[in-house]
């Protein structure tokens, strides 16, 4: 009943992570990244919010990131697994109207001539990054590759953002309260930006 309750009172991202604490950003985190399920949860947004927070002496600012960083790098860990697991599955499964073969030995190309960078930039992709790190365990990208983009591209991820959040409040204390529509905008931009690349892209090729 208290538990129900409490939260009844979460009426905001700030209110959730509050209730939640660090326990709460790591799940979540490692949600969006590791399982395919998690990318409609707020990444970008929960970050700014955290260093917004955190600004605020709520939370500390070094267990917020080392919580962080700790959640995206084990979800991709846990996402590259669940792709080798699915990999020889996926591999000897029959042409369908929905699946191609050749699909599939594109993908395998790509992750080998540009994983690296795609594995890195993806943190920076909303959608993109729940599906790269399966992506590059179906491709069979090596491990210690895949890993060492996946660590430094958590850390830069988390670092941007949270810091962002936490020198804004600290700088502007009076903006605070219009912050998230300039994340909800900056979301909104990223994602545009990226289709028109994919678009862009596509047509080159």
């Amino acid at each position: 009943m208290c538990f129900l309750s409490s939260l009844q009172n979460i009426h905001t991202l700030d209110d959730l992570i509050l209730w939640g604490g660090y326990l709460l950003l790591f799940i979540i985190v490692f949600a969006e990244t590791g399982l395919f399920a998690g990318f409609f949860l707020p990444g970008d947004s929960l970050l700014i919010t955290s260093g917004l927070i955190a600004a605020s002496g709520n939370l500390d600012i070094v267990t917020v990131i080392v919580t962080l960083s700790s959640g995206a790098i084990c979800g991709d860990t846990t996402g590259y697994i669940v792709g080798k697991l699915l990999q020889k599955s996926v591999f000897e499964k029959k042409e369908s109207r929905f699946f191609h073969t050749e699909h599939l030995e594109k993908t395998r190309e790509f992750y080998r001539k540009h994983g690296s960078k795609t594995v890195f930039l993806a943190r920076f992709v909303p959608v993109v990054r729940s599906f790269a790190a399966s992506l590059a365990g179906v491709a069979n990208m090596p491990y210690r590759n895949f890993l060492f983009y996946s660590v430094s591209g958590a850390i830069i991820w988390v670092l941007c953002f949270t810091m962002a959040g936490y020198f804004i409040a600290s700088a502007f204390p009076e903006i605070v309260s219009y912050i998230h529509y300039v994340i909800f905008a900056g979301i909104i931009i990223i994602i545009a930006g990226s289709v028109k690349n994919l678009k862009w892209k596509k047509k080159k090729n």
